[in-house]
């Protein structure tokens, strides 16, 4: 063999496991996070909140989608393209809901991590029909999200913990073949409410996951991410 032809050889070695290692590596180019209020709140004067984010942590980069979209970036290295949306709207009238049409940014915006975080507006479930109608709908959700790619898909139960709606969340994640993330005993714990961090004017507002309920929200996420 000739100098040129090992020379050759050994680059080509060289690059196929650089190539190797940097796919190992590769971060997640686009995250997409879809929740309520917890997720993103735009300001509104009458409930004295005044933040466009999480719900209410003491500031944007307190909130969980921050925690995690920086927690991934300084993991692999790059950061992220985020898209974040609120979609109480599903959550209120999941029902019918048009996901193809109402969705269609987000479903256009191909991610390839899906953090799903809904279930605090959605109605009581009062029986078993209820619940299996709420299944389908977040099924269907999930299904469009997904489309013909393979994204990453991770689906948290309530913060305040709901058996029948977790159950349903838990259900439709696994036919979707998501990862599963069960934050229900963090609502236990009363030091994860912002109402025992700082006085709010309302109670709702108070109510949500303060600064250390973000930060256990987001621990738990990013442990499941693979």
């Amino acid at each position: 063999m000739t100098r040129s032809r090992f020379h050759h050889l050994l680059f080509a070695v060289l690059l196929t496991g650089f190539t190797a290692q940097a796919t190992a590596q590769s971060p997640y180019r686009k995250i997409l996070f879809l929740g309520n209020s917890i997720t993103r709140h735009g300001p509104k004067a009458d409930i004295d909140w005044s933040g466009n984010w999480g719900m209410a942590a003491s500031a944007e980069s307190k909130d969980y989608v921050h925690l995690v979209t920086k927690a991934l970036a300084e993991k692999s290295g790059a950061k992220p393209e985020v898209l974040v949306k609120n979609i109480a709207d599903f959550e209120r009238a999941y029902a019918g809901y048009d996901v193809a049409g109402k969705m269609k940014d987000v479903i256009g915006f191909g991610a390839d991590l899906i953090i799903i975080a809904i279930g605090e507006n959605v109605p009581g479930l009062k029986s078993a029909e209820d619940a299996a109608k709420f299944q389908a709908s977040v099924s269907r959700l999930l299904t469009a999200l997904q489309g013909d790619r393979k994204p990453t898909l991770l689906v948290r139960s309530c913060f305040w913990a709901n058996a029948a709606k977790d159950e349903a969340l838990q259900k439709a994640c696994g036919e979707a073949g998501g990862i599963f993330v069960n934050i229900g005993p963090l609502s236990k714990d009363q030091g994860n409410y912002a109402r025992s961090e700082r006085p709010f004017k309302h109670a709702g507002v108070a109510n949500h996951p303060g600064d250390k309920g973000m930060a256990a929200i987001a621990a738990a996420i990013v442990k499941a991410v693979p």
